[in-house]
């Protein structure tokens, strides 16, 4: 059989469409710098992405920093054991561990441990930077550049608290899914921006429930973030949307079975 350069073109496109859109989870799950509670892995370890991974989450969570000289690195707070990231070189991290003997992951790193399956979605939480907007948008910039080079655009979805971080990611990758997380902007304003969806706390969409219809109506995603109580959990079920953050994913997926 002969084919044309058209016909594999389209074959080509159809099997990525078909891996971006049937293989990952569907079940809202993401689990907050990993699944690591339970376990007691460490947050934003490779261990915490793998637990997260065998419980079968839609998404895994994780946030990045940029070192002094320039390297992505995985981690939640400002510090890494007591080494402040922003103002610390990579070399320099590498002297602490997390308890379970891991060493801080690079973006490239966390990625490449990522892309060994394909049914949970990597969130890429961009921090924003503690010493200027400008340093921001250069990590965010980064962060585009290093999800193409590790060709793992059909894993990753972006959320930030950086506003104009999450418009760079925009302006820089306009496929990419990002969504915002600091709560002071409508659904209208990030619809007009070009955001895929919010992320919002709990707490603020209880006071603004009418935000996840107006969400929905204008096409955006919704999430809530970080909702561990049980009671939390069952409200915004009820609401449907389309994910939720929690550092419960195991309480989350019974919950969620028990609806089905």
């Amino acid at each position: 059989m002969r084919f044309t350069l058209f016909t594999i073109l389209a074959i080509f496109i159809a099997s990525s469409v078909s891996f971006a859109q049937k293989s990952f989870h569907k079940n809202k799950v993401i689990a907050h710098r990993g699944a690591w509670k339970a376990q007691s892995h460490p947050q934003n370890s490779i261990a915490s992405l793998k637990e997260a991974v065998k419980l079968g989450c839609e998404g895994s969570e994780f946030d990045v920093w940029m070192t002094s000289d320039g390297v992505l690195v995985v981690n939640h707070d400002a510090d890494f054991e007591g080494m402040e990231i922003e103002t610390s070189t990579y070399e320099e991290l590498l002297s602490k561990n997390h308890e379970n003997g891991e060493k801080i992951s690079t973006v490239e790193e966390y990625l490449k441990a990522g892309k060994k399956q394909k049914g949970t979605k990597l969130i890429f939480e961009i921090k924003p930077s503690k010493i200027s907007v400008k340093r921001s948008q250069e990590v965010a910039e980064k962060s585009v550049m290093a999800v193409k080079k590790m060709k793992a655009e059909k894993w990753v979805d972006y959320i930030t608290f950086s506003y104009e971080g999450g418009l760079k990611v925009i302006e820089l990758a306009p496929n990419a899914n990002v969504a915002y997380l600091t709560g002071n902007k409508t659904p209208a304003e990030l619809k007009e921006a070009g955001f895929f969806g919010f992320d919002y706390n709990i707490n603020l969409l209880k006071e603004n429930p009418h935000w996840i219809k107006e969400a929905q109506a204008l096409g955006l995603t919704v999430n809530a973030w970080t909702v561990n109580k049980e009671e939390d959990l069952r409200w915004l079920l009820d609401q449907n949307p389309d994910f939720v953050t929690t550092d419960e994913p195991e309480l989350l997926l019974k919950l969620i079975e028990e609806r089905q």
